[in-house]
């Protein structure tokens, strides 16, 4: 398994789990149990993003990575 195929599955993965965070937030009716979630979602999104710059910067360091 390469590097991006890894990366690109990483990513799949926080956004699937900050996905159901923000589902729970909306669902729950217990307000700080809404706060937590939204928390972890956030922190997620923040991880998504440093991620994804990682994936670039993986992409431009190594073309055979590049998606054709």
């Amino acid at each position: 398994m390469t590097v991006e195929t890894q990366m690109q599955q990483a990513i799949a993965g926080i956004q699937s789990a900050a996905a159901t965070m923000k589902t729970f937030a909306l669902e729950t009716q217990d307000e700080e149990a809404k706060q937590t979630f939204w928390q972890i979602a956030n922190n997620l999104d923040d991880a998504l993003m440093k991620l994804k710059g990682r994936q670039q910067y993986i992409q431009e360091q190594e073309p055979q990575y590049r998606q054709q």
